[in-house]
């Protein structure tokens, strides 16, 4: 049996989607931490924060898939984020570069090494839809 919408409709809809979007928010958090807590000398906890993150990550996934978020024919939204991937690499890049003029180097450089990420990704989806 699937998951897939389990919850939309009901009583436990608007539930959901508040847990959905606090694990998402709780994502964000913690890979913050993470970051806050390298920047500080704190390189034995950075591993706890981003093992919670990932954990946070699939709980919004969970709740996401519940409340039929997502298409469940996922087809069309995988080559639109196939395109989007690909220009985000773009934009990405030409906001580290809009870093990098306002004189954080450090930030740019993380920004440059997102933008091939994203341009990454871009393939990663291209390959998924041609299997």
């Amino acid at each position: 049996m699937s998951i897939y919408g389990f919850a939309k409709g009901t009583d436990l809809e608007q539930i959901m989607k508040a847990m959905m979007q606090a694990e998402a928010n709780g994502t964000m958090m913690y890979y913050a931490l993470a970051r806050m807590a390298k920047e500080q000398g704190y390189d034995d906890i950075v591993d706890t924060f981003i093992e919670a993150a990932n954990q946070e990550a699939v709980h919004a996934g969970f709740y996401a898939t519940l409340v039929g978020k997502y298409p469940q024919n996922f087809w069309g939204l995988v080559r639109g984020l196939q395109k989007a991937e690909t220009g985000g690499e773009a934009q990405i890049r030409a906001l580290a570069d809009k870093v990098r003029a306002a004189g954080c180097d450090e930030a740019a450089d993380e920004l440059e090494l997102f933008a091939k990420q994203e341009g990454h990704h871009g393939v990663m989806m291209a390959e998924i839809l041609a299997k």
